[in-house]
């Protein structure tokens, strides 16, 4: 039987995944807690991650 454990295969996978938009600075987020807790100031970088796994 043949092994298809992820170890065996490690070296195929990705070690990371980055999606990095180009910054404008256009409208800011006027509350600073909610640019807070989004992780950024600007609303149109606040978008949520939609990666997926590594699957080949």
């Amino acid at each position: 039987m043949k092994d298809y454990s992820f170890e065996e295969h490690f070296e195929k996978y990705p070690l990371a995944m980055a999606y990095v938009p180009w910054q404008h600075f256009t409208k800011m987020y006027e509350n600073l807690e909610k640019g807070y807790q989004a992780g950024t100031i600007f609303p149109e970088l606040d978008k949520p991650f939609t990666g997926r796994r590594c699957v080949k």
